[in-house]
């Protein structure tokens, strides 16, 4: 019992049969036999989800022994038959008696390891268990609830990239409908920012961000001469000043470009390429805008649109794609799209970067102010840990909640940020309130500084979704709706 076994159920506990005993010279050779007299009583008392016994067997597989394997639903499984000279000793939880005995036909172990839908399933020997209790536990596996596989590394790519489901009717009705709206003569820019808030299709995001963003004109037929003259445009910009990041004047912010991109970006350790155009894009960009030059979190901002935009020529996971192997012209207009679009966006938000960052610091104390009205129990742990929202909140204004994110969730969260008619600069206010706020019995839980620290700053996000950020989104669009417009509202 204890660390060896499950605790007994009283009312699952069934009369124990007459099984057959295991002879054995000692006195404790009785207790396997026990043991597989009570896994077969109370097979179905099993806490099959505690992975305390994940530890219990160790499985050597030798060329001298025979692996027999056959085929159940949904739980492959391993018939291990051990032999006198491959037996090995059980881990120290378990060895604490004296060897049971010599005879190779007793220290047969018949040992069932596999997944079940998430979880993991032991059982005894045959000789032990009975067919139908066996096929008891089998059924109670199939009618546990099926986890959905995430993985433990985000991957870069949305939810709707290639490999995923098909798309399901409705999906596929919205997809028409953006592809209806961006093939008409003048798109209808407030009908395409309606369908966007919630989300949208992978196929026509490129296009659907470019004039969301004012990058491109809603009449179709002007859209390719403004494409080839703001492309012709940057690059102009890049033989004008380029040639200048070693420069006196400019060497210290190429510099800090050059330290900032592969330590922040996910992207450059995958492509030598994608470094030389995140430099090119930065440097322009703060060559460009002498009031706020560059400044560490303007890095992040280039990456979504990046990714989206070579999403457009790639059907398999950007993550693993060589961007090399695209022709020369679609880099460049990749690379120049993403800079235009890029600097609409910061357009917006300038007084973030300026001298001082005076337009987070005003974010960060409306921040503390909505969230002192939401929620005070929350506040007033953090004055009683002594936690000021400076020290958390300013990079969530800084990098737009990129580095608590993954980024198929930025992405997705822009999505409706470029709806937004203030998106970046004013919606995300109450996004993150919601996402403060979504942490609530987290962060009461979190009795010193320290603590409450390292989980605001590390907030458990990896495994969300496009299922996770519509939830939260919604939160935030309640929280706009009641606080916007009414500055007194719940003020003590």
């Amino acid at each position: 019992y204890g660390a060896q076994h499950p605790p007994l159920d009283p009312r699952r506990h069934r009369p124990l049969k007459d099984a057959p005993k295991a002879s054995s010279v000692h006195t404790k050779s009785k207790k396997p036999s026990t043991f597989h007299e009570f896994a077969r009583s109370t097979n179905d008392a099993w806490d099959i989800d505690d992975e305390e016994d994940d530890g219990m067997f160790s499985l050597k597989q030798l060329s001298s022994s025979p692996v027999q394997s056959r085929s159940m639903p949904q739980t492959p499984c391993l018939k291990i038959i051990k032999t006198p000279e491959d037996t090995e000793p059980l881990p120290p939880t378990l060895d604490r008696q004296e060897p049971i005995s010599t005879n190779p036909n007793q220290d047969r172990l018949d040992i069932e390891s596999g997944p079940a839908n998430g979880r993991v399933v032991k059982s005894s020997s045959d000789a032990q268990l009975n067919v139908n209790a066996a096929r008891n536990t089998l059924q109670k596996q199939q009618s546990l609830p099926v986890r959905p596989i995430v993985p433990l590394v985000a991957r870069i790519s949305d939810q709707n990239a290639s490999g995923a489901p098909p798309m399901t009717v409705r999906e596929k009705t919205r997809l028409d409908k953006f592809k209806q709206l961006l093939a008409s003569p003048n798109t209808d820019l407030e009908e395409l920012r309606k369908h966007s808030w919630s989300g949208i299709p992978r196929e026509v995001r490129p296009v659907t961000w470019r004039l969301l963003s004012g990058y491109l004109p809603a009449n179709r037929e002007r859209r390719d001469l403004v494409l080839q003259r703001k492309r012709e445009e940057y690059f102009g910009f890049i033989e004008q000043y380029y040639h200048s990041r070693t420069d006196e004047n400019h060497r210290d912010t190429y510099r800090q470009i050059h330290i900032d991109i592969p330590r922040t970006n996910p992207l450059i350790p995958l492509y030598c390429l994608v470094f030389q155009v995140f430099e090119r894009i930065l440097f322009i960009w703060a060559i460009r805008h002498p009031a706020s030059g560059y400044v560490q979190g303007i890095n992040d901002l280039v990456t979504p649109f990046f990714v989206v935009f070579l999403s457009e020529f790639v059907e398999e996971d950007v993550e693993n794609f060589e961007m090399a192997s695209l022709p020369l012209d679609t880099q460049r207009n990749i690379e120049a799209d993403s800079f235009w679009c890029m600097s609409k966006l910061l357009d917006g938000i300038q007084d973030n970067y300026t001298f001082a960052q005076p337009g987070i610091q005003i974010k960060v104390k409306a921040l503390e102010e909505l969230v002192s009205r939401i929620d005070e129990d929350v506040h007033v742990h953090f004055q009683k840990c002594e936690v000021e929202y400076l020290q958390f909140a300013f990079r969530w204004m800084n990098n737009l909640l990129m580095r608590e994110l993954p980024l198929r969730c930025t992405i997705r969260l822009w999505d409706t940020y470029q709806a937004e008619s203030e998106g970046f600069s004013h919606f995300h206010l109450y996004v993150c309130s919601a996402f403060l706020i979504k942490w609530r019995k987290e962060i009461l839980s979190m009795v010193d500084f320290q603590s409450l620290l390292m989980l605001l700053q590390n907030l458990p996000t990896i495994h969300w979704g496009n299922e996770e950020v519509g939830l939260l989104l919604a939160e935030a669009y309640r929280l706009k709706y009641m606080f916007a417009d009414a500055p007194s509202h719940y003020k003590r």
